[in-house]
This record gives structure tokens, sequence and C-alpha cells, in this order.
């Protein structure tokens, strides 16, 4: 596997099982091939590992002590800790159905592998859903997604917002766009100003992809700049998605209650005819970005302002 300078590594594989002959088995037929094996034994435990460790491939026991392998695979796709380019495969105690293929298909996985495990389909299933990973690595890196966030970079941010752009004008529909800027208040070590640690980076992104829409464009504009362009809203509702979102980065720091380790701060612009507006995609993102200047340097503090808003929003949180 490449990481994020290109460079070959070995495969990281999660196995989370009860069963401890199981995982010595899977054990025993991937690390004489090279491949890393972790370990974990209930979902919550699958959860952390698979957010903290980013494995390359995650094979789940059909039934853990805390939960089932189809809900623990859901989650793992539902709350973006892994996504839909990480491969899942469902282990059974029995031959695979038709109908366990079919539900571990809808749950997000790849596939199953039944046991007692042949060493050669474990090997070949591996290495294809391997090579598939490699290959989505290599685009990821090269292409139009950033790396740290498998939010769209800048690259990608600026093709899919004129993408969605050309809908609205196509469609005189509404079309907005939130700019947001989280500030670390403490500098972790060995974080170069301006950056931002990686807990809070982490946090950050794991709120814009569970408030987003599915049909907004998300992507990361600088080392602490973020951007959500949203069709069919306009200027007033670019405030309330605004708000919204700055209500799940704040509002859902862990341990909850606890103050965020960041200042945020929101810049918003839309349109309720973008084909009337005369603009095109990046002149809607620089004015959101506008905004968000304005909502840095207001001697006021309010956190919030829209591009066309004189005035301060309240603080968030």
């Amino acid at each position: 596997m490449p990481d994020a300078a290109g460079a070959a590594r070995p495969a990281v594989i999660l196995i989370a099982t009860k069963q401890e002959w199981a995982t010595r088995s899977l054990e025993s037929i991937l690390a004489p091939r090279g491949y890393v094996v972790l370990r974990s034994y209930t979902a919550r435990r699958t959860l952390e590992r698979a957010l903290r460790d980013r494995p390359d491939i995650i094979v789940l026991d059909a039934q853990l002590p805390d939960s089932n392998g189809d809900d623990l695979c859901r989650a793992l796709r539902t709350r973006h800790i892994v996504g839909d380019g990480t491969p899942i495969l469902l282990t059974l105690p029995r031959p695979a159905t038709r109908h366990d293929r079919v539900a571990a298909l809808r749950a997000g996985a790849w596939g199953c592998l039944s046991e007692p495990f042949d060493a050669e389909e474990v090997l070949a299933l591996i290495g294809t859903f391997g090579a598939a990973k490699l290959a989505a690595d290599r685009a990821r890196v090269a292409g139009l997604v950033d790396e740290e966030t498998g939010l769209y970079n800048v690259r990608g941010l600026t093709r899919r917002a004129r993408e969605v752009a050309s809908h609205a004008s196509r469609a005189h529909a509404a079309l907005a766009c939130v700019v947001l800027a989280p500030d670390a208040e403490v500098l972790e070590p060995d974080v170069a100003p301006g950056d931002l640690p990686p807990t809070v980076l982490q946090h950050v992104t794991r709120a814009l992809k569970s408030a987003g829409r599915r049909s907004d464009v998300v992507g990361r504009l600088g080392p602490s700049a973020f951007v959500v362009v949203a069709l069919d809203a306009d200027a007033t509702q670019a405030r309330r998605l605004a708000e919204r979102l700055g209500q799940a980065i704040v509002g859902g720091v862990d341990p909850p209650g606890e103050p965020p380790p960041f200042r945020l701060q929101v810049g918003c612009h839309g349109v309720a005819d973008f084909h009337a507006a005369t603009m095109d995609a990046v002149e809607l993102i620089l004015h959101a970005t506008a905004a968000l200047r304005k909502a840095r340097t207001d001697p006021a503090g309010g956190w919030l302002r829209n591009f066309d808003d004189g005035g301060p929003a309240p603080r968030a949180g």
C-alpha cells in the first residue's frame, strides 16, 4: 500500500472476532505474506481501532459480544470511520448463503468468508481487494481528494463546485457556500502555526461528514479551512446551514460539555437563483471567504457572518 508520499508499505488488516482460534488462523495465513494484522474482540474496540489505525482491510465476525457483523459494518460506514473504498469482509461459522451475501453487501461489506478458512480463498480475496484499495489510495494521493481528511482537495472542490453550479444555473436553483475555519487555541507539539492539531482535524472532518447532506460538496480549502457548497440553499438557508454545521462542530466535542480546544469562525453566502446571479462557483466561494474574513476581524466577536449581512451572529455553542 502507498503512504501519503506514495511509498510502499505493508497492508494493515484489522480482524475483529471473539474467537481467538479464528484470529490465529487468519494471522497464520496473512502474516507470512507480509500483511500487518491488528486484533479486536468487541465492536466498540473495533470502532476505536479503525478510527485510530486506519486499516486497509477489515475482517468482521458475524457475531461479536456487543454487536453483529452487519450492524458493525453499517456503523463503520455511516459514521464515516472508514470510507467506501476500504474493503470489509464478514466471517461466518458456516457456508455463506445468498441471503448472507446480500445482507452483507447491503450493510457495506464487500464479501463473506466461511469457516473453516480456506487459505487460498482468503489470500485471493485479500489480494484482490487490497489491490483495489491500493489503486484507490494512489488515485487519492494524486487526484481530487485530500489524503488527511478524505474530503475534496482544492482541485476536487473546484471541479465538483463547478459541476453543481452548472446544474443550479440550468435549473435556476439556489446555491450556497459556507466556509469554516477552526483556529486551535493551543498548538500541540510538532504542529506548525496555521495548521490544525490532528485531533481537531479529525473531529472537524467527522462533524462535517455527519452533518452535511449527501448532495453537499465538502472540501478542504487549506490547512485549517473547510468549504461546503450546498444546492437549493439561498442566503437565509446558507446561514441556517452554517449554524447547523457550526453547532455540529462545537457541540460535538468529546467529552460533551467540555469547551472546544479551538475557536470557530464561519462565513457564508447564498443566492436564490444562481443563473441570475451572473457569477461562477469560484466567485461564490470567494464571497463566502470574504464573509469569513469579516467574522475573523469582527470587534464584536461574532463567529458567523453572511456576505450580505452587516451584523454579527451570536456566539456558537
